[in-house]
C-alpha cells in the first residue's frame, strides 16, 4: 500500500526540531484531524508519547516517526505533510487533494 501521506524534507527537519525540543521522550508525532473551524474540519498535531503504535498507521522517514489517527486516514490519503515559513508565521502545511474549499484565514477545510 502506498503511504497514506507524503512528508516533504523541509517539514521532516522541522519535526525532528520539535522532537529534540521536546524536554521529554517523544516517539514522534501524531496527525489528526478535528471537527473545528469555520469550514469544518482543523488538521491536529500532537507529540506521540506512551502510546500503541498498532492503532495507528505509521510513516516513517529519515529516523522520525508520524503516526497517523485512523479516523483521519479518509480525509488524508494523498496529502502531502510540508512547513511553511515567512516573515510572518512558520507552519506545518498540508497539501491535500480531498479538500473541497478552506475558511478565509486557512485554518480549517472541508471535504
Amino acid at each position: 500500500m502506498n503511504e497514506i501521506i507524503t512528508v516533504s524534507d523541509i517539514a521532516v527537519k522541522q519535526i525532528k526540531k520539535i522532537i529534540l525540543n521536546a524536554g521529554t521522550k517523544v516517539e514522534g508525532i501524531i496527525v489528526d484531524v478535528d471537527k473545528s473551524g469555520c469550514s469544518g474540519y482543523a488538521y491536529k498535531l500532537n507529540y506521540a508519547k506512551n502510546i500503541d503504535p498498532m492503532k495507528y498507521e505509521v510513516i516513517e522517514k529519515d529516523g522520525i516517526k508520524i503516526f497517523i489517527e485512523p479516523k483521519a486516514t479518509m480525509f488524508l490519503i494523498g496529502s502531502e505533510m510540508d512547513y511553511s515559513s515567512d516573515k510572518l508565521s512558520s507552519r506545518f502545511v498540508f497539501n491535500n487533494p480531498n479538500e473541497k474549499s478552506t475558511c478565509g484565514c486557512g485554518e480549517s477545510f472541508n471535504v
